[in-house]
């Protein structure tokens, strides 16, 4: 299938720059595969539309504060430290890039005694980067590795720091390691658990969202793309439970890295508690664990909308997106929910 057949037009205004005052105040479309059908709700419905056939597996990884401001030579630069090297170097990806030159001394903004010198140069804005003091002390200064599209330049990015370090942030999250969100469990609130844990079980696997999941598709030909790798994290325990489970109920996957987790799981059934996928799913992959899907509203001609569609069918998203962009749903990262039966 070609790229472009993923495309749909977006109003920029429907892109959310900021989250809600309440977590579970996003609304929530239903989509039903069967019947084609959309209905309207918030997310704190949730727990209404789920019942003890279902079961949920989440995403329990924490993003760490990756996003760092600094100047070269008195101009402002932006970083995002996707590798960490060794206990003073890390792999970056630099904007603008031009300015990185081998040798360049780059003051961190938010900590004028810490300061990295360029290393290595790689393409596409990748850079190694060595900074004065080890990299647990470089996250101190961090900021939310909020996408592009949200558009925070550093006076913003230091008003509302505390805000988005607290909401780019799943409340179960617990397992550092993650350079973006797993946006669909930001919709969930503690007492939105503790009340589907009174109907039914909810499951922690771990994937380390990395560059893959943002990873901008640049052929025509959507079989030619090539993820890049992530890390996937499922115990015996967890294993045993999920297969368990699988035999009477549905499984309901809270954001598309989870679908990929349990996909590639199924697909490879490695004896590791830890290995790695670099799975791509497109239109005619055959899912074997997720039933059912939350999501939140995703980049056109972006990986996510792809899986989203290969899970749903891309006639009925791209006919649920119309929908959503008439009845005013925010989009991507700190928008609204989708809930596909």
């Amino acid at each position: 299938m070609k790229l472009k057949e993923f495309d749909f037009p977006l109003p920029r205004d429907r892109i959310a720059r900021f989250p809600l005052e309440k977590r579970d105040e996003s609304r929530l479309m239903m989509v039903d595969r069967k019947t084609r059908s959309i209905s309207h709700h918030r997310f704190k419905d949730i727990v209404g539309l789920v019942d003890e056939t279902d079961f949920f597996v989440i995403n329990n990884s924490r993003v760490i504060p990756v996003k760092l401001f600094g100047r070269i030579n008195g101009k402002q630069v932006e970083m995002l430290i996707v590798k960490t090297i060794g206990n003073n170097d890390v792999e970056a990806l630099t904007l603008p890039a031009r300015t990185f030159k081998p040798g360049e001394k780059v003051i961190i903004e938010s900590a004028r005694d810490l300061w990295a010198e360029v290393i290595e140069t790689g393409l596409r804005g990748r850079r190694v980067l060595r900074f004065n003091k080890t990299v647990d002390v470089v996250l101190k200064a961090g900021y939310a590795p909020l996408p592009p599209y949200i558009k925070r330049k550093y006076d913003d990015a230091v008003k509302y720091r505390e805000l988005d370090l607290e909401r780019y942030q799943t409340v179960y999250s617990t397992v550092p390691g993650s350079i973006a969100a797993p946006t669909a469990g930001l919709h969930f609130t503690p007492d939105i658990i503790e009340s589907i844990k009174k109907k039914t079980q909810v499951i922690e696997i771990t994937l380390e969202v990395g560059e893959a999941t943002f990873q901008k598709i640049e052929v025509e030909d959507i079989a030619d793309h090539r993820m890049g790798e992530e890390t996937i994290t499922i115990t015996a325990e967890v294993r045993q439970e999920i297969r368990a489970l699988k035999q009477s109920k549905c499984l309901i996957a809270v954001g598309t890295t989870t679908v990929r987790s349990l996909e590639t799981w199924a697909l490879h059934w490695p004896e590791e508690e830890t290995f790695y996928s670099r799975l791509f799913i497109s239109p005619g992959f055959e899912f074997k664990m997720a039933d059912k899907l939350i999501t939140n509203f995703h980049l056109p001609e972006s990986s996510l909308f792809i899986l989203v569609s290969a899970f749903a069918g891309l006639g009925l998203m791209k006919e649920a997106y119309r929908e959503a962009v008439k009845e005013g749903y925010r989009f991507f990262s700190y928008g609204d929910a989708m809930f596909i039966i």
